[in-house]
């Protein structure tokens, strides 16, 4: 084993020895049925997750100096084994830990991860974990012309195999490695156009000019839409039913996918899950104009996938009645602000909602666990009769207490069980 120092070595395949023990634990596949059925939009207990994704959480979790590795390429798999490992002893919620390693196809070309041939330009602050501002790409109208609808994809199959090869090697006989081409998308569409036009400046062109407003939407929706095509033909998808995060809450796990005429080798787009989120549409966007600049988009990408999600940080409680037209629609996310009765009659027993408290619980100066505990006992109690998960996402700092979060998955769990 070359490309690593073998003191590396041994540290990593001395954590992968502990994941394989707790993936191989039975509550993994209870879990696992957990999220089946919830999928299936049986009234399970609420599923109970926390997401924390951010690096500077991560960074207050496990500190990068009691990382044990040298090697870059091994403290990466140090610290992502770590973070499974972390999870299983202090958040114990409901994700599946499971023993499989991801080598990510290489994929060359994708639109979305390459702005659709627009750049962004971002002003950063100087405060860690700061607030960051985008300034326009787009200034004048021809701009919109830059936009790229036609996808070049390539893959360098020499990088896959190459890393494919040396993870093998790392975890042979401890961890499953699995190549995965694209399993998930989640496809912003308009987030992508305001990010490169200004959120104030996109609001008045939604008024004063419209019709071009359409035309860089639907340049952009083209492109997805090209992107999608020639990634299903090139054979770079895997199977969307499994350990995979949705985004903005949830798992994939469903027997419903792929579907029953999938050949077990030709992944096609209806045998995935997809998301789309318009986020930057607060209250003050109406449900007409929601339908109008943002669904009329999504519903083009999102119907092409076997199963939908849509929502993330949208104030979507008084617009669920637009957001039904998604004809595969199975989950909806939403705000942690918005009126949880209103959003839990609206969603009913449909959809999957994905209630998500308000992160700032765990990150406000001082803990307060009654005060969650009376949050999330009221939030469950307005969501009683619905198909429910509870999501705590959109964390930045625990103000270096991770108890907090040990604390938290307790109470939600518990009221869970009560809420069952």
């Amino acid at each position: 084993m070359t490309f690593l120092p073998p003191a590396d070595v041994v540290v990593v395949r001395d954590l992968a020895r502990r994941v394989a023990d707790i993936a191989a634990h039975p509550v993994q596949r209870q879990r696992q049925r957990l999220w089946e059925g919830l999928n299936r939009l049986e009234r399970v207990r609420p599923t109970v997750h926390i997401q924390a994704l951010a690096p500077n959480i991560w960074e207050e979790l496990i500190p990068g100096g009691t990382l044990r590795t040298t090697d870059p390429a091994a403290r990466a798999q140090e610290m992502e084994l770590r973070k499974r490992i972390y999870a299983w002893e202090h958040f114990r919620d409901d994700r599946v830990i499971d023993a499989v390693v991801v080598c990510a196809v290489a994929i060359r070309g994708d639109l979305q991860w390459t702005g659709f041939g627009l750049p962004t330009m971002v002003e950063r602050s100087g405060v860690r974990s700061g607030a960051h501002a985008f300034r326009p790409v787009i200034v004048e109208e021809r701009d919109i012309e830059k936009i790229r609808t036609k996808a070049e994809i390539s893959v360098d199959w020499g990088d896959t195999e190459a890393r494919h090869q040396r993870l093998c090697e790392l975890y042979d006989g401890i961890l499953r490695v699995e190549k995965r081409g694209r399993d998930f998308f989640w496809m912003p569409i308009m987030d992508l156009f305001i990010e490169r036009r200004g959120i104030e400046q996109t609001f008045v062109d939604m008024l004063e000019r419209p019709a071009w407003v359409h035309a860089a939407l639907d340049r952009i929706t083209t492109g997805y839409e090209n992107n999608l095509t020639r990634l299903e033909e090139l054979g770079l998808l895997s199977p969307g039913h499994r350990n995979t995060s949705l985004g903005s809450g949830g798992y994939a796990w469903t027997e419903e996918l792929p579907r029953a005429d999938f050949d077990g080798s030709h992944t096609r787009l209806r045998d995935l899950w997809a998301r789309c989120a318009t986020q930057i549409f607060t209250e003050g966007i109406s449900p007409g104009m929601h339908e109008e600049f943002a669904l009329r988009y999504e519903r083009r990408l999102l119907e092409r996938f076997g199963l939908s999600a849509y929502g993330c940080c949208e104030p979507l409680d008084r617009k669920m009645h637009v957001v039904r037209s998604i004809r595969n629609l199975r989950r909806v996310s939403m705000s942690p602000w918005v009126d949880v009765a209103r959003a839990a009659e609206a969603v009913g027993r449909d959809y999957v909602y994905t209630m998500k408290p308000n992160p700032a619980i765990v990150s406000m100066e001082r803990w307060h666990p009654e005060l969650a505990r009376r949050e999330l006992e009221d939030a469950f109690r307005k969501t009683r009769h619905s198909v429910l998960e509870v999501n705590l996402q959109d964390l930045h700092t625990v103000r270096n207490e991770p108890r907090r979060l040990d604390e938290w998955s307790a109470i939600a769990l518990d009221l869970a069980e009560t809420y069952a």
